[in-house]
């Protein structure tokens, strides 16, 4: 049952002082600005409005994930530092001698709601903001980068002995609730474990003659470790049968808990397969499909893209565009799988905007990406007069021309601030790395980080014009 507000009265509020009642400046603006029912519209559809529990106060939900997310807490470390601060407390509504929300609590309303709650949210925020008159869209710039996902760097040697360990696990827990108990099946964790060590010691070895053997150790244990991982298959593969015969005697607790250890067997395998096959392509000379690489077992969606950085060649995670504007109110943001290509994102984000404040921006500048032909009569056919778009390749004489102009030069020195944004977004707000995964997961995340970055902006702004 979802409740929106905690109305249970305090009578800690007449007995401390002011001084400790009082919040500070960025809370205050932040906690006003929140205490809108407009907020609350998001969540009305994930939850039932007379049946069930009572869930926790959609206010008390709001603000803690704001200071999760403007703060870069953990979940655990979020509830530590609220219950600790008086003024934390009051800013999420909780009472001071009143118990706070268990850290799991935050996480499946996270989950629960998903990435349609977080978009609803920054609809909500963007269109009270235009209603206050603080969006200002004579000119914005739009940028991409990619938000890493919570995965070590992968190899295909470290996948393999993950999920064959996994699979180990993953029967053991079969077994231990009856199912498939006597399916014979051979722990081999331990074996691809000293494969993969035995793989970091010949790396170690130095000189040319001594590297070209090392590599071809390198793959021969790679193989081995395949063929390792193919034989665990086959044998979870019988597991798996027999266990899913067991769950028609199975009862109670007991059965919840197979149900849901063989769905994830089926998934590991299903994983494991597809990371066999591209350590066999490799081996063979091949170079498996950037597109549909597996790069981790527990975020399938994640996906090795290049961005040209020195420091990091390839990065694995999430493709995501920031459109902002002179004040650095982010106006659209999307995260995509994959590296899509930037051009064909800027239109619709400009059309996103455009219906979100009843008109188009005057200016848009972006950088070379971007810089096709149809992008800039897409721009102009939405409404935008100047576009300041350095054009890919080499530009003929008129172009050139065209792309000396002050004006145009200015755009484009602007636009070089959207990289500023973004790192600001990567070290104050959270995406630097998803914490949760999958594409949704990872579009809840950045969601959070763009409502938390625009609260504090909208706010200021708001409290500079009063």
């Amino acid at each position: 049952m979802l409740r929106t507000r905690n109305v249970q009265p305090s009578l800690w509020e007449s007995v401390l002082p002011e001084v400790c009642l009082r919040l500070p400046a960025e809370l205050e603006r932040v906690d006003a600005w929140l205490d809108d029912e407009r907020f609350f519209a998001p969540f009305v559809p994930f939850f039932d409005a007379r049946i069930g529990r009572p869930s926790l106060p959609m206010e008390t939900y709001l603000r803690l994930m704001f200071l999760k997310h403007r703060y870069r807490l953990g979940y655990e470390s979020l509830c530590a530092e609220v219950s600790d601060s008086i003024s934390w407390r009051r800013f999420c509504r909780i009472d001071i001698d009143a118990r706070l929300p268990h850290p799991t609590t935050l996480m499946k309303i996270t989950t629960r709601c998903g990435e349609q709650a977080i978009a609803a949210l920054n609809e909500e925020m963007l269109a009270k903001a235009c209603e206050a008159r603080l969006v200002k869209t004579g000119k914005v710039r739009a940028d991409t980068t990619v938000v890493s996902a919570n995965v070590d760097y992968p190899t295909d040697t470290g996948l393999l002995a993950r999920a064959v360990g996994r699979m180990s696990r993953l029967v053991v827990r079969i077994r231990a609730v009856g199912g498939a108990t006597r399916t014979p099946f051979r722990q081999r964790a331990r074996a691809a474990g000293r494969r993969v060590r035995s793989i970091a010691a010949h790396l170690r070895l130095r000189g040319a003659q001594a590297r070209e053997e090392a590599q071809a150790t390198v793959a021969r244990i790679t193989g081995e470790l395949a063929s390792l991982a193919r034989q665990t298959c086959t044998d979870a593969q019988a597991v798996l049968r027999n266990a899913r015969r067991a769950l028609n005697r199975v009862t109670g607790r007991a059965r919840g808990r197979l149900r849901r250890a063989v769905n994830e067997l089926a998934v590991m395998i299903e994983r494991t397969n597809q990371v066999i096959g591209q350590t066999r392509i490799r081996l063979a000379g091949g170079k498996p499909d950037s597109a549909t690489r597996l790069v981790s077992l527990h975020d399938p969606d994640a996906r090795p893209i290049a961005k040209g950085r020195l420091s990091k060649p390839i990065e694995f995670g999430y493709k995501a565009q920031i459109v902002d504007n002179v004040d650095g109110i982010v106006l659209d943001h999307t995260v995509e799988k994959g590296n899509p290509p930037d051009a064909p994102q800027l239109a619709p984000a400009i059309e996103r905007i455009t219906a979100r404040t009843g008109q188009p921006p005057r200016a848009v500048a972006a950088d070379r990406g971007y810089g096709e032909a149809g992008v800039e009569s897409d721009l102009h056919g939405a409404g935008v007069r100047t576009v300041a778009i350095p054009r890919k390749g080499r530009p003929g004489s008129a172009r050139q021309t065209h792309e000396r102009q002050p004006g145009f030069r200015r755009l484009v020195k602007w636009r070089t601030g959207c990289e500023g944004r973004i790192s600001h977004l990567k070290h104050r707000f959270g995406w630097d790395r998803t914490r949760l995964d999958g594409l949704t997961g990872a579009r809840t995340w950045c969601g959070y980080g763009v409502l938390a970055h625009n609260l504090t902006k909208i706010t200021a702004l708001a409290a500079a014009n009063a």
